[in-house]
This record gives structure tokens, C-alpha cells and sequence, in this order.
């Protein structure tokens, strides 16, 4: 037998690499993200964080222990163009910069994005003001939220929460039930609907919301997607899930703009 060594040939370029940290007990956001990413040339990873139940502030701060570890493990040895770490009230509750420490630990060159922070850059987009915000998080974790889009500035001028305790709960509530909730609310002082929580499965129903509602919806999964997308360079001019994408949004505030008139 005669032996042939053959040198490869490696590729000089590479598609932009998300690299997504999703809490264990996450049902949706992984699913969200192939869904809206499917057919552009990006490369998606994921890897999972352990989630303490029930879903409190202290827990939520002991999750981030290992999000450097859990970050190194997606390509380890490998850059990564932008980390995603997949918890609106994970990011609230143990800080940005505090996450943005311990993932650049592990991927020093990789940009960063949460669902807290990039709902924030949404909203600024949207020049939305005054929010009605949804949350399926129990009494306290729900108040913690308000508190945090308070300090951010925004008037929160209506508020809703599910109770639910455990992470792995929120991914089973009934996508029918939460439309039916939403366009229930009371957002007629709102300049957007905000719905936190990326375990939520809410991603395809925002179009049906804001033709319903007739102002722009955001989730935390919607907003994260769309940041991520803008931090890589990517198009996001996406049908499918929501104003924010499609840049029809100026139509919301056009109306806003003339009622006010």
C-alpha cells in the first residue's frame, strides 16, 4: 500500500461567529435565534449555564460564577465575534459590566450583548418614553425589573406579571394565553410594550401584537437578535418579528407624532 499525505487547504475567511450562552432550562431562545438567523451566512453556537430555581435575585447572581468557564468552552481557543448571554433578568439582576468582565476573561476580543442592555438600545431607537412592560417572573423579580427600566430613565405607566417561580415553567405557559393577556393590558399611555424574559415564547406573535395594539413591541429574544446582528454587521432588515426589524416602527411614531398634533 502506497501512503499519501495530502496538506489541507484551510478556508482564508470565515462567516461572523455568534457564540450564545442560554440558561439549561431554557426552552425558547436557542430556537428563537435559528429561526430568525436560518438563512444568512453566520456561524451559531451555543452553549448552556447552569440555572438555579426559583429565579431570585441571589440565584441569579450564583448563575454568573460561571459564565467565563461557559464561555471559554464555545471554540476554546477560537475568537468569537459576538458572546450573547441569554438572561434579562440574570443581566439585571448581577449587572452588565459585571458580565461583560467575566465573558471578556475568556473571549477578550468578542463584543457583548444582553437582552437588558439591547432592549435599552431598541427603546432609544424607537424613542419610546413611557413603557408598558410584561414580565412572566414572580412579584418580586417582576418589581426588579420595572425598578431597573426606571433607572434608566423610562416612565413605566403599566406593569403585568405571570408569578412564575422556576425558569423551566416560563417555556411551557401557552403562546395563545399570552396574546390574549398582551392585548389585554392596559397600554394606552405606552409608547411600546416591552416583554421580558427570552425563556417566553413570544417571538411570533409580536407581528400579530403591534397590529393589534398599534405601537411597537419588543422581547427580550427579539431585541437581543436584532443587536447581535447589528454588532456583527449583519443585515437586519428581517419580515417576520416586529417593527424594530423592518424599520416600520416610524409609523407608530408618525401616528404618535400626529395625535399629539
Amino acid at each position: 500500500m502506497k501512503l499519501n499525505k495530502i496538506e489541507p487547504r484551510f478556508k482564508k475567511n470565515s462567516n461572523p461567529r455568534i457564540g450564545l450562552i442560554a440558561l439549561a432550562t431554557d426552552f425558547m431562545i436557542e430556537k428563537d435565534f435559528i429561526n430568525v438567523i436560518k438563512d444568512k451566512e453566520i456561524d451559531f453556537f451555543v452553549n448552556r449555564i447552569e440555572c438555579y430555581n426559583p429565579l431570585t435575585k441571589e440565584n441569579l447572581i450564583k448563575m454568573s460564577d460561571k459564565v467565563t468557564e461557559v464561555t471559554n468552552n464555545i471554540l476554546p481557543n477560537e475568537d468569537i465575534d459576538c458572546v450573547v448571554y441569554g438572561c434579562t433578568s440574570g443581566t439585571i439582576a448581577t449587572g452588565h459590566d459585571v458580565i461583560e468582565k467575566k465573558v471578556r476573561a475568556a473571549k477578550p476580543k468578542a463584543e457583548l450583548t444582553t437582552p437588558s442592555t439591547a432592549a435599552i438600545k431598541a427603546l432609544k431607537k424607537l424613542k419610546a418614553n413611557k413603557l408598558a412592560i410584561f414580565t412572566p417572573y414572580s412579584e418580586k423579580l417582576n418589581k426588579e425589573v420595572v425598578e431597573y427600566f426606571k433607572k434608566e430613565k423610562f416612565e413605566v405607566v403599566s406593569n403585568s406579571y405571570l408569578d412564575i417561580a422556576a425558569d423551566y415553567d416560563i417555556g411551557k405557559v401557552d403562546q395563545d394565553f399570552i396574546y390574549d393577556s398582551l392585548i389585554n393590558m392596559n397600554i394606552e399611555d405606552a409608547d411600546a410594550l416591552f416583554i421580558s424574559c427570552t425563556a417566553l415564547p413570544v417571538l411570533n406573535i409580536i407581528d400579530r401584537l403591534e397590529k393589534k395594539l398599534n405601537i411597537p413591541v419588543l422581547s427580550s429574544n427579539q431585541t437581543l437578535i436584532w443587536d447581535t446582528l447589528e454588532k456583527i454587521g449583519k443585515n437586519n432588515n428581517i419580515k417576520g418579528f416586529g417593527s424594530l426589524f423592518t424599520n416600520s416602527w416610524l409609523c407608530f411614531l408618525q401616528k404618535k407624532n400626529t395625535n399629539k398634533d
